[in-house]
């Protein structure tokens, strides 16, 4: 059984893959996915998490990601839980720190060193 939960939020069908692969190889996680804000929120309420990861933009409709990471840092019952942005530009990374992001990291940075790192940081060593 995964000792960690990742939310995957916003990620195209390929995407979320690597993402998951990347995850599961490194970390003992179950991953977690939504599209959008409401989906998001049901599966936030169902269930505890220990890290959301957000696309800078959704793939469902192309909507900023930064206003689910301003909904979820808005929510007394949500704002606890570590959140990262998934984008390749650092000037989003540096925005979604000043709204209480850990930094993250781009998908060109997927299997980095330095993402692993990150990653591991909340979600403990590899197994």
């Amino acid at each position: 059984m995964p000792v960690r939960s990742v939310l995957d939020v916003g990620n195209c069908g390929p995407d979320h893959s690597a993402i998951s692969a990347m995850l599961r190889k490194h970390f003992d996680v179950e991953i977690l996915r939504s599209d959008q804000w409401s989906d998001t929120l049901a599966i936030l309420e169902r269930q505890p998490v220990d890290l959301i990861l957000i696309n800078r933009k959704l793939d469902i409709d192309y909507s900023d990601g930064m206003e689910i990471l301003r909904q979820i840092k808005r929510s007394e019952a949500f704002r606890d839980i570590p959140v990262m942005l998934i984008t390749n530009y650092a000037e989003h990374q540096q925005q979604a720190v000043a709204q209480g992001a850990l930094l993250g990291f781009g998908k060109l940075e997927l299997s980095s060193p330095e993402t692993i790192e990150r990653l591991g940081s909340i979600l403990g060593p590899n197994p």
